[in-house]
């Protein structure tokens, strides 16, 4: 992998880890586009910089992290990953193969797309307006949404948070915001659990893909924080149908480019 692969896979995955429109679908379909090696660190580089892209919601969100005085914050968090840390370790198969397959992916993208383009009118009357306001059981049913981006890669782990979310009587703001906590601890397990599958079989890392791993975080760290500010905003003035539209399309493209290319 180029540095020229490195930094342009990380600004896709800071771009769009906390979008509704999946990160590992696009950075799947670059590295499929662009005919960068599918070998062992390639794939982990993909999951690895998703830790760059979580460290940009423990410095935007700093004084939540750091406010040890209300333990109930991290509980939730605790109780909303447990179903997809369970799932997550039962597929880890299931899931790589279906991340090697261009084909599955764009469909899932095309029907998230389609349900993007009807959220805002299905879920017009929030009652919780605030990310304080959602209790544990809440958060257990949120954390059994995430489960749906495990089963469906390409569906997106903040689409199926948010959604699930508003189906809950959540605002698209307070949805937003839990979705980006919730992609801390989720992030984090998943980036510790293929490092230590990744040395285990691979032995440890050179020092080149030291500092391929290290531009990578680096630089999805930066955009992400850009990515998260633009999306609070966006969304709370614009809603989802945009991304729906731009799913639909890209899954479109996708599935032309892969029936022309055979």
């Amino acid at each position: 992998m180029s540095i020229l692969h490195t930094i342009l896979i990380a600004i896709i995955e800071g771009l769009t880890e906390f979008l509704p429109i999946s990160s590992t679908a696009h950075m799947v379909i670059t590295s499929s586009l662009l005919n960068i090696a599918n070998d062992p660190f390639t794939k982990y580089f993909e999951i690895c910089i998703q830790f760059g892209a979580i460290l940009s919601v423990v410095v935007l969100y700093f004084k939540k992290f750091i406010n040890f005085i209300n333990p109930s914050f991290y509980l939730k968090l605790i109780i909303a990953i447990i179903p997809s840390l369970l799932l997550g370790f039962l597929l880890n198969d299931f899931i790589d193969e279906k991340l090697e397959n261009p084909v599955f992916i764009a469909v899932v993208m095309i029907a998230g797309g389609v349900l993007l383009l009807f959220v805002d009118q299905m879920f017009k009357e929030p009652t919780i307006h605030h990310e304080d306001e959602i209790d544990t059981k809440l958060s257990l049913r949120i954390g059994l949404f995430q489960c749906l981006a495990i089963i469906l890669p390409g569906l997106s782990r903040s689409a199926a948070t948010i959604v699930g979310a508003m189906s809950q009587r959540i605002s698209k703001t307070a949805a937003a915001e839990f979705s980006f906590f919730l992609a801390v601890p989720t992030m984090f397990a998943a980036t510790a659990y293929k490092t230590l599958s990744y040395v285990k079989t691979e032995g440890m890392f050179t020092s080149s893909q030291f500092i391929t791993l290290g531009i990578g975080n680096a630089v999805a760290f930066i955009v992400a924080l850009l990515a998260i500010k633009f999306f609070v905003a966006f969304v709370k003035n614009k809603g989802f149908r945009l991304f729906g539209y731009y799913r639909i399309a890209l899954g479109i493209v996708v599935l032309l480019i892969f029936f022309f290319k055979k």
